[in-house]
């Protein structure tokens, strides 16, 4: 049994094109007895985006000033649009009111560009997992990210285990971070990229060529930001098709390059990002992650939980 939580949706991104799937993530949220503010981010809508700049900076900036905070601050959808709102955030109201207190900021994709830019500016742990409309809204929601989304929220140290193809094995330990790969590759040489030395770099992606996911690896490494890290978890990498004009490039192909091109291992085959099924990952938080003969294992702990 879930505990009845509050949350406030925050649309930054793209405008929520699928109305009916919102409106049953409500629906659902509600009859499990949440209670959810904020519900005009759903049908907010300027050109391709949830409203216009102004607005969908609100959602971001409010929260330095609410007089009582949500438990779960969830991201309708993702899309594009909150790279443009990351130099006029309040950072500072964001730290002071947020910092150290147990409420989960969650959501994924475009995303990520935030969570990363609070993560560098003021080391907010956020969540990277799932949203409204794509998750909670889908026609049959998936008890597996359900379950892990309430569990990681609430548990202060958080075990995984899985199945992986990586012909790695080893122990790590470091600050877990990352996403969704081309929002990451999106602030590279901005103030908006944390400096993360000997981190576990997690990705993933969606409607992203092979060749198009190793180009970003590599522009990664190229500008040294890949080469400062112990591993890389692979998720999913969804939408996408092979042909025969790729003549066996497919994703086994990238991830084994950048093992022997970058010696960085690639732990593969995570359940996180745009599939149905995905676990939640604080990122920032620390992490220790080990693998032996495929069977891979990753704690976690140091992230806000709900109260």
């Amino acid at each position: 049994m879930v505990t009845p939580r509050t949350l406030r949706l925050i649309a930054p991104s793209g405008y929520c094109h699928n109305q009916d799937a919102a409106q049953r993530a409500v629906s659902r949220l509600q009859a499990a007895g949440h209670h959810l503010d904020n519900l005009s981010a759903i049908t907010r809508r300027f050109q391709r985006f949830a409203g216009d700049d102004a607005q969908r900076l609100n959602d971001i900036n409010a929260l330095a000033t609410l007089e009582a905070l949500p438990d779960i601050v969830l991201a309708v959808r993702g899309g594009y649009g909150a790279s443009r709102l990351l130099d006029k955030i309040d950072y500072v109201g964001l730290q002071r009111r947020l910092l150290n207190q147990p409420v989960a900021l969650c959501g994924h994709s475009d995303f990520t560009a935030l969570q990363l830019a609070l993560l560098a500016q003021i080391g907010l742990i956020t969540f990277s997992g799932p949203m409204l409309a794509g998750n909670f809204g889908a026609e049959a929601l998936s008890d597996f990210t359900e379950s892990h989304f309430w569990q990681t929220l609430t548990s202060p140290t958080v075990n995984l285990s899985w199945r992986s193809t990586s012909p790695d094995h080893g122990r790590w330990q470091g600050t877990l971070w990352g996403g969704n790969l081309a929002m990451i590759c999106s602030l590279i040489g901005t103030p908006w990229m944390p400096q993360i030395e000997g981190g576990i770099l997690v990705i993933e992606d969606v409607n992203e060529h092979p060749f198009r996911i190793e180009r970003m690896l590599i522009q990664l490494q190229q500008s040294g930001i890949l080469s400062r890290q112990q591993a890389i978890i692979t998720g999913s990498f969804t939408s996408t098709s092979l042909s025969a004009y790729d003549n066996g490039f497919d994703f086994a192909t990238v991830w084994q390059r950048i093992r022997d091109e970058f010696q960085i291992p690639v732990i593969s085959d995570l359940a996180f990002g745009h599939d149905a099924d995905t676990v939640t990952l604080p990122l920032g938080a620390s992490a220790t992650l080990q693998i032996e003969n495929g069977e891979a294992q990753f704690a976690f702990t140091g992230h806000p939980t709900l109260r």
